[in-house]
């Protein structure tokens, strides 16, 4: 027996899975992945694709919902609708004890580690008039051929129109993109600072930049940038924005990475620091560096008899990190893929190591740098908990030990989440 595209079938959810998706098994037919169901609950399920392995379903009518259901505070979160937000049918508490079941199953799955996870809530999302909203600073809209902007549904190309994003930060929504139409464009990205905002748009074909030119006196943000493939040209300001964590300013470009959420980059270098306590004259390899974040943060408690040493590849926020530094000229960065700067070795022994790759995890070449050099602690930042569970299997199996697993509900209302492990040997 097989499931059919369009089916719609009743099913019993059981585990959460990685993805936002709900487990539903039923004898002699595949695994069914169910969106907008939670564990426990008896939904009517349509099914959206089959593959030879299991199937996927979206819960179209709930008949018999947990008890840690809500109303979604997005009209758009639903079936069909936007595909941003995973859980918003979910209590916040809830949520985090999904993220927190996701975690666990990844670790025992990949890593063989049995350990208990909590999900610890940002800073102030469980106060103010709505928790859990409001809080992603940088936000991408795409637009359809007719100029109407929205956001994507899930697994789709398809566009979906909205006059809001009640996940997006009060700067973002203040600009109003959505109730705009942006003829001859494909997307429009905006970033929101620390009392500046940025506006990326990306023009439809390879117009000349004068033409995009009487957008400046249309959105009132700081900065206005043209983005052509991956380079980004200014039309307005300077294309730099302010961020602050960790008791100082940081520059920021606009296409240079930096933590969605505006309590995470405080949060996680508390907990990097925390992780890899760094003493004075200590020697310290930031791979993936960003703009400097964490080596800055670092730099700061090792003094001028340290080193710290960032890696980044990104040339924009190779850039910012130099800018960033400039006051700390015991702390330097390298250009290029972390992978091959790596292999080139003439890197100094370091003692503490602090890693935050993208999804794809830890490059082969570092957990083989960790395995074979002479670093004392490592503290790996994930939004993974697949890779990271995986690359933790492959660093205790080179004999580290996980000391603590400590994770972060940096993006409420999605599935993702955020995790500083600290290792040592």
């Amino acid at each position: 027996m097989v499931f059919e595209v369009g089916e719609a079938v009743e099913v019993t959810t059981e585990d959460v899975a990685q993805g936002g998706w709900c487990v539903a098994r039923s004898p002699g037919l595949p695994v069914l992945f169910v969106r907008h169901a939670l564990p426990g609950e008896r939904v009517v399920a349509r099914v959206t694709e089959v593959t030879s392995r299991f199937a996927r379903a979206d819960a179209v009518e709930i008949r018999e919902p947990s008890p840690d259901r809500v109303a979604a505070p997005c009209p758009y979160a639903h079936s069909g609708g936007c595909g941003g937000c995973d859980w918003q049918h979910a209590s916040l508490p809830a949520q985090r004890a999904l993220k927190a079941a996701v975690i666990g199953q990844q670790l025992r799955r990949m890593a063989g580690i049995d350990r208990e996870v909590t999900v610890e809530p940002m800073p102030g999302d469980e106060t103010g008039g709505q928790p859990g909203l409001g809080w992603r600073t940088r936000v991408q809209f795409a637009v359809r051929d007719d100029g109407v902007p929205g956001l994507r549904k899930h697994r789709s190309h398809e566009v979906v129109a909205i006059d809001d994003c009640l996940i997006a930060h009060p700067g973002i929504r203040d600009l109003g993109i959505p109730r705009r139409t942006w003829p001859d464009t494909t997307a429009v990205e905006v970033i929101v600072g620390t009392g500046d905002r940025a506006v990326i748009v990306t023009p439809a074909g390879h117009p000349a930049p004068s033409s995009l030119a009487g957008l400046a006196d249309t959105v009132p943000a700081e900065s206005l940038l043209s983005r052509n493939r991956r380079r980004l040209t200014p039309l307005k300001g300077s294309g730099f924005l302010t961020q602050r964590a960790a008791g100082r300013a940081w520059r920021v470009s606009a296409g240079a990475f930096w933590q969605v959420h505006p309590a995470a980059a405080d949060t996680l270098t508390e907990a990097v620091l925390a992780a890899l306590e760094p003493k004075p004259g200590d020697t310290v390899l930031d791979l993936y560096c960003g703009v400097g974040l964490f080596a800055g943060a670092v730099a700061a408690k090792v003094g001028g008899d340290g080193a710290v040493i960032g890696i980044e590849e990104d040339p924009a926020a190779v850039r910012d990190a130099r800018h960033n530094l400039r006051d700390t000229p015991w702390a330097q960065v390298r250009k290029g893929d972390v992978a091959r700067v790596l292999r080139q070795r003439g890197l100094p022994r370091a003692r503490l190591v602090v890693a935050d790759p993208p999804r794809a995890g830890l490059a082969r070449e570092v957990t083989g740098y960790l395995a074979g050099g002479g670093a004392e602690r490592f503290c790996y930042v994930s939004c993974d908990p697949a890779t990271l569970a995986r690359d933790l299997g492959r660093l205790l199996a080179a004999g580290w030990r996980l000391d603590e697993l400590r994770a972060f509900d940096a993006f409420p209302m999605t599935h993702h989440v955020e995790c500083v492990a600290a290792l040592s040997r």
